[in-house]
């Protein structure tokens, strides 16, 4: 199974309540960006929308994160969370981000998630489906 690994765009803007004492964006908004760029990728990039695995009593959880900051955020900047799948295990993926400074393009912070797949009702991890893996496969 070969990857595709596209990097997918998510255009996003501070808020006011994401500016910290220093007067830019605090560190844990720059994990929120990329959980809200996650949610609409999933379905405007992937077809696979949230909602199709709530339905099906699943869900996608962080179980660890990575994040190196490069440069700060402030109020009124626009970014582009760029994000791709670089691994698929048996129950969790592998997700690569960049945000960028949509003024000057430059690189704020990058780094990586993995998000394992759960059973909603107990909370256990589950082997990620066939139909899920198949949405992550490069198109030939």
């Amino acid at each position: 199974m070969e990857l595709n690994t596209t990097f997918y765009e998510t255009e996003l803007q501070v808020r006011p309540d994401d500016i910290d004492m220093f007067q830019h964006v605090h560190s844990t908004r720059y994990l929120d960006y990329v959980l809200a760029a996650r949610y609409d990728q999933m379905e405007r990039c992937y077809g696979n929308p949230m909602h199709v695995y709530l339905e099906k009593g699943l869900g996608w959880v962080a179980n660890s994160c990575f994040i190196e900051f490069k440069r700060a955020l402030k109020l009124g900047d626009t970014m582009c969370v760029r994000t791709r799948i670089i691994e698929v295990r048996k129950n969790d993926v592998k997700v690569e981000f960049e945000i960028l400074n949509r003024k000057s393009d430059k690189l704020c912070c990058n780094g990586y998630f993995y998000f394992t797949l759960v059973e909603l009702q107990n909370g256990r991890a589950v082997a990620i489906p066939d139909w899920v893996q198949g949405l992550y496969v490069k198109n030939k």
